[in-house]
């Protein structure tokens, strides 16, 4: 990655850390859902919306999360 792109992912990345993170408590769990819920509300099935990747990386960290701590019921 430039330099130059690397300093604008750092720059949006400090506002964003706090909103998008990998999930390891219950709580912090829960609030990565809500969003994705919220977007989800928001933008639908639209693929073209700015935001519709971060739906898709919200729905990998979520799973990661589940995959994790949740016990398969069996």
């Amino acid at each position: 990655m430039l330099t130059a792109e690397l300093q604008k992912v750092t720059n949006a990345w400090q506002s964003l850390s706090n909103i998008v993170y990998v999930p390891n408590t219950e709580e912090e769990y829960q609030e990565t859902v809500k969003l994705l819920d919220t977007l989800i509300d928001q933008i639908g099935e639209d693929e073209t919306h700015p935001l519709a990747s971060l739906m898709d990386v919200l729905g990998l960290l979520i799973e990661n999360y589940e995959n994790h701590y949740i016990p398969e019921i069996t």
